[in-house]
């Protein structure tokens, strides 16, 4: 018993204890364009919304790493730009213990769910100074979209797989020709 005590004990110094640690959030850049002010003011008003989110993970250090989540939002009316908001909120986040699987799931979705918040609230924020009507960005599933991304990539993958066995196949069956 007391072997197995000590051989737990070593089990437990060697985990790697796991920690999230969010060390800092920012904006890394902001971009606020009306290309068609004042003159957009004056027409019927009605938007047609464009939304692009891309995120940018960069190792800082060991288990350091920055977080940029990329957001950017056109509105149109009548065909004509009203505005372009660009958004680069970042963070640093401090994360031990995790397996890669893990570890990739938290930089892809957790972080920039944290990031999110901040994005969202100076994009309204730069949408409100230019005049506009106010804007809120609907929450998203930072989960879903991660899952959708993992399984676009195996489908990816499988396919990829697929044609290779098949080129594999043709290529066989072309030598037994030739024999």
């Amino acid at each position: 018993m007391a072997d197995e005590q000590a051989a737990a004990g070593t089990t437990e110094q060697t985990a790697p204890e796991q920690q999230f640690i969010i060390e800092r959030i920012y904006i890394k850049d902001v971009s606020f364009e009306s290309p068609n002010s004042p003159s957009i003011f004056t027409e019927e008003w009605d938007p047609d919304t464009n939304l692009q989110l891309n995120t940018e993970v960069t190792p800082i250090s060991d288990n350091h790493y920055e977080v940029v989540l990329m957001i950017t939002v056109t509105v149109k009316s009548q065909d004509k730009t009203a505005f372009l908001v660009e958004v680069a909120q970042a963070g640093v986040f401090q994360i031990t213990g995790y397996d890669a699987d893990q570890l990739n799931h938290l930089l892809a979705s957790y972080c920039p769910s944290n990031l999110y918040p901040y994005a969202r609230e100076a994009i309204a924020s730069l949408i409100s100074k230019g005049s506009f009507p106010e804007m809120h960005l609907s929450p998203i599933n930072f989960d879903a979209l991660y899952a959708q991304r993992m399984q676009e990539e195996a489908e990816q993958h499988a396919a990829a797989q697929n044609g290779q066995a098949i080129v594999d196949a043709n290529s066989a069956t072309k030598d037994g020709d030739n024999k």
